[in-house]
């Protein structure tokens, strides 16, 4: 295991930089190159968890729904084809910076009738053990860091082609483990409650001779509307609560071969950092001391670039996944995200496999288009178990949902 050491002024940071940027505590907005991120607390939390929608380029809200639609849009599970399904997924997190971080998605769900369908999710991201040392370097322990998401969604079919659903989540974000900082007090797990509001909308037109058609989707969700997480000081942070809209076309060339074009297109909803004068006034921007609710409505024109900024502030993933059979997919994605806003740019490639349509295994690896990024031989492997009912239990299930 490796073991990082860390002053507590440098752990302190950690647990706070996100909060300082969110509130825009620090003198300075843009710097001379008009770099300006918009960060948030618990960003693990907009995290990608699974691998088919990894080897995508990380777009997810428009492609088929699978038990990983938890994360995507819930609304998606109310138009799932099985009635069943349970997915775990695991990756190994910034292997080029340490050994022992990972994080590991599990979700499941469950089809009420024809039209309902309900599900739950837990997301966990180990840090791994660190040593903590004070500004003397004397050794104060070895912690642990960690954090967590647990949630539950409904989602109902108001159309037969238009669906949405509600997903409520309780996050834990425990970054100092328990380590005593100035004036004796230990820094505290940051907790929070949150929501994500989704729809999803699908149609398709398919030859029934040949086999031959197209099919469209949409995707809309608002992730992560939920209150700010403090570690115990007086500054609270945003949690990244974010816009997700996405497309998708699937071309059925024949009964046993397609492949489907997605595009999303995301967008943090929380305050950008405004420019301050060396004396803290703001110069040009919004001041971000509000509420989150005020910061969702007020993040499209906040930003002291004005419009050109903010469209800076959307994040493009796009990928194409081709289907033989419903047994085996190749996929492909890419990533972009503005220079100005944190420059995360990567290629994605990635595979599929199906046995019986019950049991699937995704994987995804990871490919920066800059040398030393932290996102190097980064890879996703996700397990999939789906499952149809009995013909008995589904005409059972049908006579209810008219009823």
């Amino acid at each position: 295991m490796l073991r990082k050491t860390s002053p507590v002024v440098t752990l302190v940071g950690l647990c706070i930089s996100f909060i300082s940027s969110a509130q825009g505590t620090t003198t300075a907005g843009q710097d001379s190159s008009g770099i300006n991120p918009v960060i948030s607390s618990v960003p693990f939390a907009a995290f990608t968890p699974d691998a088919r929608s990894a080897a995508l380029g990380d777009a997810g809200a428009a492609i088929s729904p699978d038990a990983n639609a938890m994360y995507w849009g819930a609304a998606k599970l109310a138009q799932a084809t099985k009635n069943y399904g349970v997915s775990f997924s695991y990756t190994p997190w910034l292997r080029n910076v340490t050994e022992d971080m990972y994080f590991a998605y599990l979700s499941g769900f469950k089809k009420i009738g024809k039209n309902q369908a309900v599900g739950v999710s837990l997301m966990y991201f180990d840090h791994g053990m660190f040593q903590a040392r004070n500004s003397f370097g004397t050794l104060l322990g070895n912690y642990y860091s960690n954090e967590f998401f647990a949630s539950v969604a409904y989602s109902r079919k108001l159309t037969d082609k238009f669906s949405m659903g509600l997903n409520l989540k309780y996050i834990n974000s425990n970054l100092g483990g328990g380590v005593q900082v100035m004036g004796g007090s230990a820094l505290k797990p940051g907790t929070t409650a949150a929501g994500d509001l989704s729809a999803f909308y699908q149609t398709e037109n398919i030859d029934e001779g040949t086999g031959a058609g197209w099919g469209y989707s949409f995707g809309l969700m608002l992730q992560n509307i939920g209150g700010k997480v403090n570690y115990g000081g007086t500054d609270s942070g945003f949690i990244p609560t974010t816009f997700k809209f996405g497309g998708a076309a699937t071309r059925h060339i024949d009964p046993y071969n397609k492949i489907t074009f997605t595009m999303d297109l995301n967008k943090l909803m929380i305050p950008t950092p405004p420019i301050r004068d060396a004396s803290g006034k703001i110069t040009s921007g919004k001041d971000p001391n509000r509420s989150s609710i005020a910061a969702m409505f007020s993040s499209f024109s906040d930003a002291p670039g004005g419009a050109s900024e903010e469209l800076r502030e959307f994040m493009i993933s796009a990928g194409a996944e081709y289907w033989y059979n419903e047994v085996f997919a190749v996929r492909a994605g890419y990533f972009n995200e503005a220079r100005t806003k944190g420059n995360r740019k990567y290629f994605t490639v990635g595979f599929g496999a199906r046995i019986q349509q019950r049991y699937g295994i995704d994987f995804a690896y990871l490919m920066p288009q800059t040398q030393g990024s932290p996102l190097a031989n980064t890879f996703r492997v996700s397990l999939i178990v789906d499952m149809f009912k009995k013909a008995a239990d589904m005409v059972i299930d049908n006579n209810e949902s008219e009823n």
